[in-house]
């Protein structure tokens, strides 16, 4: 069945930090189109870069809506719900147990009751072995890390499913083998687990099951509690010991080993990791139990823990809760036989020339260009290149590349802009001037200041131009200026004068506009001869027009009167 992964992005929240590349110990992470994509056959769901991510794009799947199936159906539900609840949930067993009762459950127990069954099984594997490496499997993650990144130590890990899975089987034992049971914890490694075993059939993390409380039921503060309320089939001993840092070597210590055996308990993947380096197994002349968890402080620095309670307060509520008992049987009752399998994950190897050719698209020619900075989420610059040859990274992701190639663009703009640009500081020297700027200003010392390596940087600026006073009134106000045909003795400017860093960096954009001025002035003055001509020519016309209009007006007066005298003359 194809299942969505247990942690996913939201791609467009997602903000080119790689943080979470950064904090992925397996680098399950790929990026594309400056969006960070979890890869699923790599992650082992520890849950870091869900921690890890600012802009919280880092998504843990919700499996609510499975629970909700299954207590729709004909089966009961029963919860296995992790140790470290007493840690989280600030109230007594009858009301959280009447809590996930109100939400459909049919009943409630604690998993630390298969952790006690694991513990002693362990205790007997120990106590029958002569010498040898073994890792508990109680920790999925840590389980996963292994067989993928280091299967040469897939033989080390205790043959025993995890106190999840041995709680499942026992309450199956106790309570029929057609119930259906949800693991409830702050671990995303248990969704894998549900996913790919048969005993557990959902699991939820605490930040779900208080999301859904909230939805289902609201404020838990009045909410009436049945008293007779308990954890099925009965209350859990030292197992609850379990999510705290050498909690579960604390309980086979209790249990009884040899003397001969060590006992180590390891947090962090990165610390579990290095214990590993060099180490082989087969030359241990003693038995060495390994405690491994991948959340630094155990179970409760789980990524979905779901408290803002200090780690320190929530191990002491933990131990004040745990009950003791005067005799730990010898025997485990139930016990999940469990071998597990190594599922290398194959790492591409490259030549060192494509190795180099990949440095070379984030600007590394040479092993000096080689920073190492981590900027990218990868330790070094030859991991990076690899990640780049796989198609998980992208050249953008190179800080001090993409820092070169932006320089490279704003000094190939800076230096060719046929305008000429100057930035001051607030000491009013020039820290960078561009070449059209020293050879507007500074006359026969051009060549001496294009020479020098630095160009005009450390100059006084008020001994190269005359209106100075405009950046020292910018690093006052902290207000831009433009200045259009501003005249300094035979020449006129466009200044746009700006703030860069404020009462710090002022900048200048300045061209010279006098010839263009001049020009205009030729150009207005030409217009005006030639309207002052066709003036002339236009009044002209208009005199001639008029005596024109005077003779003909006299003419044809005179023809009127000869008509009028000739019709005078036959009247009569």
């Amino acid at each position: 069945m194809d299942k969505q992964n247990p942690v996913y992005t939201l791609i467009n929240e997602c903000h080119d930090c790689y943080k979470c590349v950064r904090e992925c110990h397996v680098k399950a992470i790929k990026i594309e189109d400056g969006h960070a994509s979890v890869i699923p056959d790599r992650c082992i769901a520890c849950g870091a870069c869900v921690k890890a991510c600012p802009a919280g794009a880092k998504r843990v799947r919700g499996d609510i809506d499975k629970v909700k199936k299954l207590l729709l159906s004909k089966k009961d539900v029963y919860v296995s719900l992790a140790p470290s609840w007493s840690g989280v949930f600030e109230v007594p067993p009858e009301k959280i147990i009447s809590v996930l009762k109100l939400l459909g459950f049919k009943e409630v127990s604690e998993t630390a009751l298969g952790a006690e069954e694991v513990s002693i099984k362990t205790a007997e594997m120990l106590n029958n072995a002569e010498k040898g490496l073994f890792i508990s499997s109680a920790c999925p993650v840590i389980v996963d890390f292994i067989r993928h990144y280091h299967p040469e130590f897939t033989k080390n890990i205790t043959p025993i499913g995890s106190p999840a899975m041995t709680h499942a089987k026992m309450l199956k034992e106790k309570f029929g083998e057609d119930i259906s049971i949800v693991f409830i914890g702050p671990c995303i490694g248990k969704k894998n687990e549900a996913d790919h075993g048969d005993l557990i059939d959902v699991s939820i993390t605490f930040e779900e099951l208080k999301m859904w409380i909230s939805e289902e039921i609201g404020d838990l503060t009045n909410l009436s509690v049945d008293s007779k309320n308990h954890f099925v089939p009965h209350s859990a001993h030292e197992g609850s010991l379990y999510p705290i840092d050498g909690g579960m070597n604390e309980t086979i210590k209790r249990i009884g080993i040899k003397e001969n055996i060590q006992l180590i308990n390891i947090c962090g993947l990165s610390n579990f990791e290095k214990s590993l380096s060099n180490l082989e197994p087969e030359k241990l002349d003693k038995v060495i139990f390994v405690e491994g968890l991948s959340c630094e402080g155990g179970c409760v620095g789980g990524p979905c823990i779901s408290t803002e309670k200090a780690g320190i307060k929530i191990m002491s509520e933990i131990l004040s809760k745990v009950k003791h008992r005067l005799v730990i049987p010898k025997k485990a009752t139930v016990v999940v036989d469990k071998d597990y399998t190594s599922t290398k994950i194959q790492k591409k190897t490259y030549p060192i020339e494509d190795i180099l050719k990949a440095l070379k698209k984030i600007g590394k020619h040479t092993i000096d260009d080689e920073l190492n900075c981590g900027g990218c989420g990868y330790p070094t610059c030859r991991d990076m290149a690899v990640a780049l040859l796989n198609g998980d990274a992208e050249t953008s992701m190179c800080v001090s590349y993409m820092r070169k190639i932006a320089v490279r663009k704003a000094a190939a703009m800076f230096h060719c802009m046929p305008a000429a640009v100057v930035m001051v500081d607030n000491n009013m020297n020039i820290l960078e001037a561009n070449d059209s700027f020293m050879r507007m200003f500074t006359g026969e010392m051009y060549e001496i200041f294009k020479s020098r390596p630095d160009g005009m940087t450390g100059a006084a600026i008020d001994r190269i131009i005359d209106f100075a006073d405009i950046f020292k009134t910018i690093l006052k106000t902290g207000k831009d200026l433009h200045k259009e045909r501003y005249p300094v003795k035979n020449r006129l400017y466009d200044i746009s004068a700006f703030t860069i860093e404020e009462n710090e960096i002022v900048g200048a954009i300045i061209t010279d506009v006098t010839q263009a001025e001049t020009n205009r002035e030729k150009i207005a003055q030409k217009a005006q001869e030639v309207i002052t001509k066709n003036i002339s020519i236009v009044q002209e016309i208009a005199c001639l027009l008029g005596e024109h209009m005077v003779e003909t007006e006299t003419l044809l007066s005179s023809i009127a009167n000869d008509y009028d005298e000739k019709d005078d003359d036959a009247e009569a």
